[in-house]
């Protein structure tokens, strides 16, 4: 993406040149892989804790909620309480952008973490609430990981879709079959889904004798 300069010329004329925008530079030239790591993840939630504030709790939950189901900014931005099952511990991910929707296991910090949600914001329909008491905006939610990935002194800069592709490699990673990270991740093209699996180093495995 450029911009495009006005610059007046020796001789009166009126040129344009060409400048690049600061949101130019591509992903490899900033990090070398697109996804977040267990251990990293866990960083970025206790380096929220240790920050403290009137929303750690929220916005560690956050982090916890997406890199756990692979949501979108959107998905998280949408999600509510109606989605939350706490009698058989599961949770509704409703898929946007044309994805496959898909109930999924909740497990016990989960289930604590939004437990305590519920206690510091009842009066919302949405899991996590904004100071006006609606649902967070994508961009704030994007600004969250942004900071905690700061916080934790990660040695790049995180975006919020890392979470999503630390999913599919956490679970590739686990030797789960293509087919049901797919269905998990609500991928309609499972081509989207072997990124992963071509990731994984479990296929090379036992190549060499120790």
């Amino acid at each position: 993406m450029v911009d495009l300069v006005v610059q007046p010329s020796k001789v009166g004329k009126v040129t344009l040149s060409k400048r690049k925008s600061p949101n130019s530079q591509r992903y490899v030239d900033v990090r070398t892989r697109e996804f977040l790591l267990p251990e990293e993840v866990e960083a970025m939630c206790e380096a929220i804790k240790k920050r403290g504030g009137r929303h750690e709790h929220r916005d560690a939950s956050l982090i916890l909620l997406i890199y756990r189901h692979g949501l979108r900014l959107s998905e998280s931005a949408s999600l509510r309480w109606e989605q939350i099952n706490f009698s058989d511990g599961t949770i509704y991910v409703k898929r946007l952008k044309g994805g496959t929707s898909s109930t999924q296991p909740l497990y016990g910090d989960e289930i604590r973490a939004l437990r305590k949600l519920q206690r510091d914001y009842p009066k919302c329909p949405f899991v996590f609430q904004s100071n006006r008491k609606g649902p967070m905006c994508p961009d704030t939610i994007a600004g969250v990981v942004v900071s905690a990935g700061r916080l934790a002194d990660l040695p790049f800069p995180v975006h919020a879709h890392m979470l999503r592709h630390g999913t599919g490699y956490y679970l590739a990673n686990r030797g789960v079959d293509t087919r049901t990270i797919q269905s998990y991740l609500g991928h309609k093209n499972i081509q989207h889904t072997v990124r992963y699996t071509e990731l994984a180093p479990m296929k090379f495995q036992g190549l060499w004798d120790s």
